[in-house]
């Protein structure tokens, strides 16, 4: 499966919501609660939901949710294509075996109301109808699927709101002051090698009908936003989606971006590379700067760029490793 494909949703997905956190009916002590109070919450839809206490027999309908529960320590009885999450965010593993509940954009009613689940999390990308019949079935929480406007807020935004739903919220303050050491301790490891400011351009690509296809990660990615808090620059003119920060081009418009470092993800589900199966032999590609200076980097598999911050520190660790390498 392409990976233009497994995340075409990014390009169609409406604008972000704001998430709005209702508290609970008993505050926790210590930050994590394992109260059976009830919890009322005001989901990314603006719909309140309530649950007796803290969920424990969750569905994740979409794999940077499903990557949150992981990353909280709840283990998902349900997960949208099993198959897929664990190829394409293998950064953040599955610790259990969840029963898969089909695609990401068409969930099985039927299997998710076998499994009797008490939440499930899904985001603002899954049509209304589908939310709907959800509903039925147990409490939904919708998280925003991304923002453009604040890709890293909006993500412990999320994180915040599954975490308060799950009674988790010690842990989640955790991940947010290891994703702060690792972002800082990154900038200062390129600072080291001389590359604080220096210029990058992220992308992905695919080859069809005989034509390879750029698609940037602008400024308003998710991506885009953790590498400028390395203290690199984008080197991006092209504007993105509202919500996801995507772009779509060509390779001449890769002339465009000067002496740069160059990063790019190619895990394509067969161990395909576009750029190097299909561009190596290009002139245009092999005129480009930085393609000339060998500042290309493939960064690790298995990083899903829309994910939480799990999957944001791998990446870090992959660029940092990179772009420091002798």
């Amino acid at each position: 499966m392409r990976l233009r494909l497994l995340i075409a949703t990014a390009i169609v997905a409406t604008a972000a919501l704001s998430l709005t956190a209702c508290g609970t009916t008993e505050a926790p002590s210590g930050g994590s609660s394992s109260s059976s109070a009830a919890i009322t919450l005001k989901d990314a839809s603006g719909t309140e939901i309530t649950l007796d206490g803290p969920a424990t027999k969750v569905v994740g309908t979409e794999w940077n949710v499903v990557e949150s529960l992981v990353s909280l320590g709840v283990d998902p009885v349900g997960v949208s294509d099993v198959k897929g999450y664990n190829l394409w965010d293998s950064a953040v593993p599955l610790t259990n075996t969840p029963k898969d509940i089909g695609t990401r954009g068409e969930p099985s009613l039927d299997t998710i109301a076998a499994l009797a689940p008490d939440l499930i999390v899904a985001t603002t990308d899954l049509t209304p109808a589908s939310v709907a019949q959800l509903r039925k079935i147990a409490p939904v929480l919708q998280v925003t699927s991304a923002d453009g406007a604040d890709q890293i807020g909006q993500m412990f935004t999320n994180l915040d709101l599954i975490a308060q739903a799950t009674g988790t919220e010690d842990t989640a303050k955790d991940l947010k002051t290891e994703f702060d050491a690792k972002i800082a301790s990154g900038k200062a490891a390129l600072a080291d090698a001389g590359l604080a400011g220096a210029k990058f351009a992220f992308a992905d690509g695919y080859f069809d009908a005989n034509q390879v296809t750029i698609r940037p990660y602008t400024k308003t990615s998710l991506v885009g936003a953790v590498t400028t808090e390395l203290g690199l620059s984008d080197a991006w003119t092209i504007e993105g989606d509202a919500a996801y920060g995507m772009g779509s081009t060509d390779v001449e418009a890769l002339t465009k971006l000067g002496d740069v470092q160059f990063l790019y993800i190619a895990n394509d589900g067969d161990g395909g590379d576009v750029f190097v199966d299909h561009l190596a032999t290009n002139p245009i590609w092999k005129s480009l700067a930085f393609v000339k200076a060998g500042t290309v980097h493939r960064i690790d598999d298995g990083i899903w760029m829309f994910g939480g911050p799990g999957s944001m520190m791998a990446y870090v660790d992959s660029v940092v490793a990179e772009l420091t390498a002798k």
